[in-house]
Order: structure tokens, then C-alpha cells, then sequence
């Protein structure tokens, strides 16, 4: 049994699932992050999955997502990066909150998402190293040149447009994760894609896996690719993150 009901913390409207009887007690916690132009509520069923293996999950809504969306699709769809990085920020607080509450078991915190979400928490994993472990489904942390071809917040025709994308773009230069390979090496890592995601390629995946194989650097790496899937979650993803979580969490 599980109970999951609608919180804030700090700020931002969240699910909250927990095993039955324990929402008050301190426990293994993951952050689980939506996908772009989803919401928590979608994604809901990780968090049913996740709390009936024992953990306390909290599904934040990004900015401009579920019951933080205004309504404007069209601004919406040319902020993806913007959103993205919210994401990010906000984490501590979201942290903080959690621990001022003493809901997280100790240093047993960890993150995952889905595709916008995946991209989250391997931007966050090299920025906050009290996640213990982290799952990406059908993400990238490859912001920056990622950022030319998916959701580009500018048209790019001339030089000046590229000038503009570039000055656009620069704030991810932190955030992204080419540089930043060990910092994402040092703990428990999943990996998984569908071999046939038609927004974020699988290509994406597989580079990471190269440069962390070629760089010594994937000893704590689980990497796992499904064949003839697109962008969506199957249940062997579900399950496999669930697996992660039971051995890294």
C-alpha cells in the first residue's frame, strides 16, 4: 500500500508518494522530474512504482508545467533550455525543504527523470554531489550542442542570428555536462534510451557511455538500451530504474 497526495515544498506544488503509514518518517528519497510540456501528474506512475519498492518520491512541476503553466504554449515551447536550467536551480531548495521536514533518510537521495527531466538530473548530478545516485531515462547532458537542433530558442539564418543563439545558449556552458564527465562518474549512474527516440536521439546516450568507457570512468555506470522503442517509457524502463534504485539507494 502507498499514499500519495499534492505538497509544496519550497514553493512548488508536488506529488508526494510514500509507503502507507510512513509519509512522516524519514526515508530513501528520489526527486522525480517530468518530461517538457508534461506534468507530475503524468509521470505519477513512477512514483507509485518507486514507493511500493519502499522509497519516498516528490515529483516536482517545472516552470511553466502542470499547475505552474499559464497557458502559453508558445512561449512555453521557446523556453525549453530556460525551463531546463529552473529545473536545476531549484533543486536545493527543493532539498532543503525535504530535510527541514526530516523526510530524507540520511544521504540516501537520489534523482531521476524522463527526457526534459533525464536532462535535469544529469545536469544536476554534476553540480550537487549529495545526490547518491542518479537515473536518466531518454536524456542528455549535452546542453549545448543539443541546444542547436531541440527546442532552439532562436531561428538561426545569419551570422548575427548565430551571435544571438550563442549569447542565448552561454548560461548552459555550466551546466553542461562534457566537461564535467567525473563529476557524474563518482557515484551509481543509469542510463537507458529507446534505440528509436525520434526527439532525443539515442546517439545522445551512446556518446556518453563512449566518452565515460574511453575515460576509464564508468565503473558505476549501468547502461541499458531498448530496440524499436521511441520516446516513451516502457515498463522494462520502469522497471530497470526501480532495480537501480533497490541496489543504489
Amino acid at each position: 500500500m502507498i499514499e500519495v497526495s499534492t505538497e509544496f515544498f519550497a514553493g512548488i506544488e508536488c506529488l508526494h508518494a510514500a509507503p502507507a503509514g510512513k509519509r512522516d518518517e524519514p526515508l530513501p528519497t528520489v526527486l522525480f522530474y517530468h518530461g517538457f510540456t508534461s506534468s507530475k501528474e503524468v509521470y505519477s506512475y513512477f512514483g507509485v512504482a518507486l514507493a511500493q519498492a519502499g522509497f519516498r518520491v516528490i515529483l516536482p512541476d517545472a516552470e511553466m508545467h502542470g499547475a505552474r503553466y499559464n497557458g502559453d504554449s508558445e512561449l512555453r515551447l521557446s523556453a525549453f533550455w530556460t525551463i531546463l536550467k529552473s529545473n536545476i536551480d531549484e533543486m536545493p531548495a527543493l532539498i532543503a525543504a525535504l530535510r527541514q521536514r526530516n523526510l530524507i533518510d540520511g544521504a540516501r537521495l537520489a534523482a531521476a527523470g524522463a527526457s526534459m527531466g533525464g536532462m535535469t538530473v544529469l545536469g544536476a548530478m554534476a553540480r550537487y554531489p549529495e545526490l547518491a545516485s542518479v537515473a536518466c531515462l531518454m536524456g542528455s547532458g549535452y546542453f549545448v550542442s543539443l541546444a542547436a537542433r531541440l527546442f532552439p530558442p532562436l531561428a538561426v539564418e545569419t551570422a548575427e542570428d548565430k551571435q544571438k543563439l550563442a549569447e542565448e545558449l552561454a548560461p548552459l556552458t555550466e551546466y553542461d555536462i562534457g566537461q564535467r564527465l567525473e563529476k557524474i562518474a563518482d557515484r551509481p549512474l543509469l542510463i537507458w534510451h529507446g534505440e528509436a527516440d525520434e526527439v532525443v536521439p539515442v546517439a545522445e546516450s551512446l556518446k556518453l557511455e563512449k566518452a565515460l568507457r574511453e575515460a576509464k570512468l564508468d565503473a558505476r555506470l549501468t547502461f541499458l538500451t531498448e530496440q524499436g522503442v521511441g520516446h516513451r517509457i516502457t515498463p522494462p524502463a520502469l522497471n530497470a530504474a526501480t532495480a537501480f534504485f533497490k541496489r543504489h539507494l
